[in-house]
């Protein structure tokens, strides 16, 4: 889920529910939290001191778990990243109790209303986390990007940094980044266009009280800051990724393109959302003309990311190109590792090859087990993030039991028929004798329970 605000806690009774129903985690063993205590008192030996180097973080303002800092700047034509990593390998012990419990997790799970961490506070929002409020243990990845946005993996060192500043998506100016920000930025969105990649970044989805009585589910679209920094962390994955390939180890990102079903599902929703789609138009190009700030347009953009056949990690195999369709690249994940297991591995084998070094044999055998760990975790998050949106839309339909709704019918199966709503970003299932795809057709709500967050309908 990118977001969910619930500034009014609209959602906080179904949200509870929530938890319970997914055995969403409160805390972590005692033992762990102990644990996790004394490992942050370990002072870095093995890390080089770039606290010289201006790094800054950019994050959402609320943010206290700070995976990346950067500094940039220039090499002649070129452009070097410094991307500085959090360190979680120097905190957490191979087969240690911190290690275990992360593997049992796999993933930050987010709702609304906060989250279940990896990894302990003090490690993940302390002594890991890439704050200002002192001198942190990093692995510096150095990417090279040239004039046509072509990336390529310089360096990587474990480091001291300093993070000059935690600046937040909603406040910060030109002047607070490096100068060459937007440079770097637009060269990797730009080498994107070439490639035919297509990153669907749907708008924040917020939950809003409405004048009188109610809520809405309403987009704020993503900030200019938000898309630029997301291009640096393209950067470096993209180059983590090339170089891994190169000397056949690693972890990768895959996705397939969405199957030609999906694709037609995605045409009968834009045609309830009455979005002008030509027929002779890809997905992919259709894509790159949506307006994340017009909300019926974010809404497709939401349907599209639902629609997708799920990204998935692939260990290194001989013969076989990794592609993530999305990126059109070959692609890894390294830059998240407070937040998502597989990343520490990543980095680590990363930092062996760019010296020369093997890589760790624990960290080569857990690239074949990483797969199904975090696709378990993927499966979970992806549920809860799915019954946080069902909750809201109940929410947003409260009190509404009796409407009538036109809809768009989008799919038909031996047990139900799915439909667009066409003036909400919601879709419905119910059985309806006698419907095909594309056929408009009038809904009636029958109830929306905010505490189990279900919403139903029938024929009208």
């Amino acid at each position: 889920m990118k977001a969910l605000a619930d500034p009014d806690n609209a959602l906080s009774r179904g949200l509870a529910a929530i938890r319970v129903k997914f055995q969403v985690p409160e805390s972590f063993p005692q033992e762990v939290l102990a644990a996790a205590d004394q490992a942050a008192q370990r002072a870095p030996t093995d890390h080089a001191d770039r606290t010289a180097l201006p790094f800054v973080t950019l994050d959402p303002a609320a943010s206290t778990d700070l995976d990346q800092a950067f500094a940039i700047e220039r090499a002649g034509n070129d452009i070097l990243l410094h991307y500085a990593i959090a360190d979680v390998a120097w905190f957490v012990d191979d087969g240690g109790i911190i290690d275990a419990e992360a593997w049992r997790r796999g993933t930050t799970l987010y709702l609304p209303d906060g989250k279940a961490g990896l990894y302990p506070p003090a490690l993940s929002e302390g002594a890991a986390s890439l704050l200002p409020a002192g001198p942190r243990p990093a692995v510096v990845f150095t990417v090279r990007v040239a004039p046509d946005g072509g990336v390529r993996l310089d360096g990587a060192e474990r480091a001291i940094i300093q993070s000059r500043a935690k600046l937040a998506y909603d406040s910060v100016r030109d002047q607070d980044l490096p100068p060459d920000f937007a440079e770097l930025s637009a060269r990797i969105h730009a080498a994107e266009a070439r490639r035919g990649a297509v990153r669907v970044d749907p708008p924040e989805q917020q939950v809003e009280a409405v004048e009188g009585d109610g809520y809405a589910l309403t987009f704020r679209p993503l900030l200019a800051s938000e898309e630029s920094n997301a291009a640096l962390s393209l950067a470096c994955n993209l180059a983590i990724a090339d170089a891994l390939f190169a000397h056949q180890t690693g972890l990768f990102r895959v996705m397939a393109e969405p199957n030609a079903g999906a694709i037609a599902r995605l045409r009968l929703t834009a045609h309830a959302f009455r979005l002008d789609w030509p027929r002779a138009m890809s997905l992919k190009d259709y894509e790159r003309t949506l307006d994340p700030a017009d909300p019926t347009q974010a809404a497709f953009m939401l349907a599209i990311r639902r629609a997708g056949q799920g990204a998935s990690y692939t260990p290194y195999a001989a013969g076989v190109t990794p592609w993530h369709s999305a990126m059109a690249a070959t692609y890894a994940h390294a830059t998240a590792p407070l937040r998502r297991l597989a990343d520490r591995y990543v980095v680590r084998a990363t930092l062996a090859i760019a010296n020369g070094q093997p890589v760790p044999q624990v960290v080569a055998e857990a690239f074949p087990r990483l797969p199904k760990v975090m696709a378990r975790a993927d499966a979970l998050s992806g549920q809860i993030d799915r019954a946080v949106i069902d909750l809201a839309e109940a929410v947003m339909l409260q009190g509404r039991a009796g409407e009538d709704f036109a809809a768009i019918v989008t799919d038909v199966t031996d047990r139900d028929t799915r439909f667009q709503l066409r003036d909400l970003p919601i879709v419905a299932r119910t059985r309806m004798t006698g419907a095909a795809p594309g056929d408009a057709v009038q809904l009636r709500l029958t109830s929306a329970d905010t505490e189990a967050g279900t919403i139903a309908f029938e024929p009208a």
